[in-house]
């Protein structure tokens, strides 16, 4: 058994230290103020925890009462996974759309202005970028998450994206190391795995992260995922030789290292969430993220209470944990400083308006706005829309990381322009008869996401097209499937930004 040389409050402090919880509600529960009194470091914040700007304001001021440096977090990739625009969608275009128009600076600009409005609301640390490379096109839990599927772009989005947060007072955190983008498999259910050789891992899958390292990103986030030319047997959540071999020793990254979420069913269904969370810090995690779903005190006391029995037991070295506790300290003190040399919010990028929903800048449309319709691209001729259309959206399962609540698709934005504009909402149990009824004399606007993973869709595009050739069709996903429609628009994503874009090209009013 080791020698404890700390004391057991101490060991009780590091291990709530290393956590990452998450909670239920728009205030902070008692529990989470007491617990930041014994130690806890962070918290995380998702869609169940936002209403408005100022109530977010509200929340986390009401935790720096209890802790002025605690990490706020936040899982707020724009695009198609946001958290602070979770009702509304959000007003930025994601990953997919950036890397498509392919202007660095304007991935720094997006991001810069993202940063100002997570640290006006006295958010710290965004588990964002995404740097994987999608180069899967059947990838089921990436897709437009993703910049690309070339190494190069994914790189060079990452590190001007890395800039930009930061540059707002905001640490990033760099995910899904070593890159989620081949495969076949959401994490969210079951254990995906890579099985290409170690070569094409170094050139293709860690590329971005070297990028993302070398612009100084503050954190990197774990993949649960099985990389068999890395290690066979693990995990990289849970692999010494991936996250200290490789990931400290070999990519020389000094930063703080988070896992996804501990409560996914990769780690959970093969080793627990306590046991997962100690073999994760003796691997070299420094952080644990949990919270996506258990949002409970009783979570965070077990995971607590088996890191503390992993070091007096010897199964988890008494000085790993206190480095990883030091680790998120040491970023806690970051944020701490860049607030107190910038002001709360005052990182926000000079001319807009900080505050969530709000894409007003001065002089013109927001920098979102902007970015998405850069982002749009036509095949075929627009003949703009004089007379409200019906629009038919084609709504595939959508994986954990987008969630259900956000809205999406072309025909609020349509219908703002287009008064009388009519709509609905259709899956794989139905037909393009059952459109072309609902649609009747009108003209058609077929709505889809990714096209090229879900049959059903093709098919009932193709029937509609062969009764209506003149249906214009909207793909918000992954542009992959040969372009149909008169025209075919993509927008390379489906957040609310890119649905205004795609209407203002539907209507000739780009």
């Amino acid at each position: 058994m080791t020698t404890l040389t700390h004391s057991s409050d101490t060991l009780t402090r590091d291990a709530l230290a290393v956590l990452q919880p998450g909670f239920r509600g728009t205030t902070a529960p008692d529990w989470v103020l007491r617990r930041i009194g014994e130690g806890l470091a962070s918290v995380g914040l998702f869609g169940r925890n936002v209403s408005s700007p100022d109530q977010v304001a509200a929340l986390t001021a009401q935790l720096r009462a209890e802790r002025d440096d605690i990490l706020v977090a936040i899982d707020e990739e724009s695009g198609d996974v946001t958290r602070l625009e979770v009702r509304d969608g959000s007003s930025f275009p994601g990953n997919y759309a950036l890397g498509s128009v392919d202007d660095v600076d304007l991935t720094r600009a997006v991001a810069h202005e993202l940063g100002g409005r997570l640290a006006a609301c006295g958010v710290n640390f965004n588990w964002a970028p995404c740097a994987d490379v999608n180069s899967d096109v059947n990838n089921p839990v990436i897709g437009v998450r993703s910049f690309g599927a070339d190494p190069a772009l994914v790189s060079r989005h990452t590190a001007a994206y890395v800039d930009g947060l930061q540059s707002a007072g905001v640490a990033a955190c760099t995910k899904h190391f070593p890159g989620h983008g081949d495969t076949a498999v959401d994490s969210h259910h079951a254990m995906p795995r890579i099985d290409v050789d170690s070569d094409t891992l170094h050139a293709r899958e860690l590329a971005p992260f070297r990028s993302a390292i070398a612009a100084g990103s503050k954190s990197v986030m774990s993949a649960h995922i099985l990389l068999s030319a890395l290690d066979p047997d693990r995990p990289a959540t849970l692999s010494p030789r991936i996250l200290t071999g490789l990931l400290r020793e070999e990519l020389g990254f000094d930063g703080l290292i988070v896992t996804d979420g501990i409560d996914m069913r990769a780690i959970v269904s093969a080793y627990g969430m306590e046991r997962g969370s100690v073999l994760a810090i003796a691997a070299g995690v420094d952080a644990i993220c949990v919270g996506g779903g258990p949002s409970d005190e009783g979570t965070v006391l077990r995971l607590r209470d088996a890191l503390v029995a992993a070091v007096r037991e010897g199964e988890l070295p008494e000085e790993r944990l206190a480095d990883a506790a030091a680790r998120v300290r040491a970023l806690a003190d970051w944020t701490l400083r860049v607030r107190g040399a910038s002001g709360p919010g005052a990182a926000a990028q000079e001319g807009t308006a900080p505050g969530i929903g709000g894409t007003a800048v001065a002089g013109g449309a927001g920098i979102g706005l902007v970015a998405a319709r850069r982002a749009v691209r036509v095949t075929g001729t627009i003949e703009p829309l004089k007379e409200a259309p019906y629009v038919a959206s084609f709504a595939p399962a959508r994986n954990i990381a987008v969630g259900d609540e956000t809205p999406w698709g072309v025909a609020a934005e349509l219908a703002a322009l287009l008064p009388g504009t009519e709509s609905g909402t259709y899956d794989s149990g139905s037909g393009a008869a059952e459109v072309l009824a609902a649609a009747g004399e009108r003209g058609i606007v077929a709505v889809v996401r990714d096209v090229h993973r879900h049959s059903w869709m093709a098919d009932i595009l193709d029937g509609i097209l062969a009764a209506r050739p003149g249906t214009a069709v909207v793909e918000m996903g992954v542009n992959h499937a040969e372009p149909i429609g008169s025209p075919h628009i993509a927008t390379y994503g489906a957040a609310r930004v890119c649905g205004r874009a795609a209407a203002e090209t539907l209507t000739g009013r780009a």
